[in-house]
């Protein structure tokens, strides 16, 4: 019989455990069972199976615990050990407040050689991943940039005109005219691909417009698609192909065109300015075009917020020294995700795994050193605030007064509590996130939206 002893942490019991360091983060826990550690246990255990099995040829509460033992012995001795060296294995790492990374990972071999029907006295031994101690400077030292987007007046006109795009009619002309999009089907000459979709004028390189200019309903273009379509996301789309396979897309396609859509704008009057902000929201076009703005600033703050947000984790994550188990880690990781990831999966998304966990540490620790906490209340009131969200912002919230707390309520119960510790979670990180922002400096720079792009792209 082959039996593995896991670990799991449950309530405390005092072992022979002995500790070797390694390195600063790596070690082995050796712990060592005698018979006289287990056996009290095992006994008891088989009592309480006699006075309940239903054995065949005894009445209930009388099969003999000799048999039981016979019968049931072994797996009340495996039940019982692995009872034992988890609480112990607790016990110890508490004790001596071993900061652990991941789980403690059993010798396979050795429990393998484990002889179940006539060993009496154990020894298991456990390979731990551990987190040195560390530091952050938490100082007006640490400088990141924080970027406000100005919204030209290139960006705002192009802004309005996908407005009116957007609000406007569709037509489906005979013969196409720049700004037209295609919608038919996408065939690969030299390969399977084929899928219909709609290719819009925005997508097409400069250079294919002229190609893409008077053409009908039924004709056929051919293409080169490296030539033709600027960017591999839209490929994806467009022909139903992984985000890798779109990047490597080379060749001649077709385009059997079904149909020619041209969007007809709509014209800056009063029922573009309902339909776009409510009924009576704004009464001019100078309001219109103020309102359009102000909702693009916001929609870029937000963008730059998280962008400031990943920069500051970031900026921590590369200024603090934290050594971590590497070897130790990415076993733990595939033996305690075994047959979800292989090895390969492990060594791709290691260093993104390592830069989160980085964070997680540090993270907690400015928690900690700071007592940044989270009031319940500080929940609800988030959870409600995702609510209006979702149900249409802050207008729904006086139509739901009188049933956004049960909402919140039934959320926050939900998934066996998982809604809650997610809600909290996302509170914790944003106060984090905020104390840090006070402690550090924040160099703010003016940019437009082009320069923003090319700087999150790199």
């Amino acid at each position: 019989m082959r039996v593995f002893i896991y670990y799991s942490l449950l309530k405390l019991t005092a072992l022979d455990i002995t500790l070797d360091k390694k390195s600063s983060t790596e070690a082995s826990i050796k712990v060592t069972l005698k018979e006289s550690d287990y056996q009290p246990n095992v006994e008891e255990k088989v009592k309480q199976y006699a006075k309940k099995a239903n054995i065949k040829g005894f009445r209930p509460g009388k099969v003999p615990p000799g048999l039981v033992k016979k019968m049931y012995g072994k797996s009340i001795v495996v039940e019982e050990i692995n009872n034992i060296l988890s609480k112990s294995l607790s016990d110890y790492i508490k004790k001596e407040d071993i900061q652990l990374i991941g789980e403690p990972l059993p010798d396979l071999e050795d429990a393998a050689k484990i002889d179940w029907d006539n060993q009496k006295d154990f020894e298991f031994n456990y390979a731990i991943g551990m987190v040195d101690k560390f530091s952050y400077d938490l100082s007006k030292k640490q400088k990141v940039n924080s970027y406000t987007i100005e919204i030209d007046k290139k960006t705002l006109n192009e802004t309005l005109d996908n407005v009116k795009k957007q609000f406007g009619s569709t037509s489906n002309p005979e013969v196409s005219e720049a700004g037209d999009a295609f919608y038919g089907e996408f065939k690969q000459l030299d390969g399977d691909i084929s899928n219909e979709g709609l290719l819009s004028w925005e997508d097409l390189d400069k250079k294919a417009h002229k190609m893409f200019t008077g053409v009908k309903p039924g004709e056929v273009i051919e293409f080169d698609i490296e030539k033709t379509v600027k960017d591999h996301h839209t490929l994806s789309h467009l022909l139903n192909v992984g985000h890798d396979e779109a990047k490597d897309l080379k060749g001649k396609f077709q385009l059997t065109v079904k149909n020619i859509n041209r969007a007809e704008p709509a014209e800056l009057n009063q029922e573009l300015f309902d339909k776009v902000f409510g009924k009576d929201a704004v009464k001019s076009e100078d309001e219109f075009t103020q309102k359009v703005k102000e909702t693009v600033e916001g929609n870029y703050k937000r963008e730059t917020e998280y962008y400031l947000e990943q920069s500051i984790k970031d900026h921590f994550v590369d200024k603090t020294k934290i050594d971590i188990p590497e070897a130790f880690l990415k076993d733990w990781l595939l033996r305690s995700n075994e047959g979800k990831v292989t090895k390969e999966d492990v060594d791709r998304e290691f260093d993104q795994y390592v830069k989160s966990l980085k964070w997680d540490l540090i993270k907690n620790k400015i928690a900690e050193d700071n007592e940044i906490k989270v009031e319940n209340v500080e929940v609800v009131d988030k959870a409600k605030s995702m609510i209006l969200q979702q149900l249409g912002g802050p207008g729904a919230a006086e139509q739901l007064k009188d049933h956004l707390d049960s909402f919140a309520d039934n959320y926050l119960k939900g998934e066996n509590g998982q809604n809650y510790m997610k809600v909290f979670g996302e509170v914790r990180d944003e106060k984090i996130l905020a104390f840090l922002k006070e402690q550090i400096t924040l160099n703010d720079k003016k940019v437009d939206v082009e320069e923003f792009k090319k700087i999150v792209a790199n």
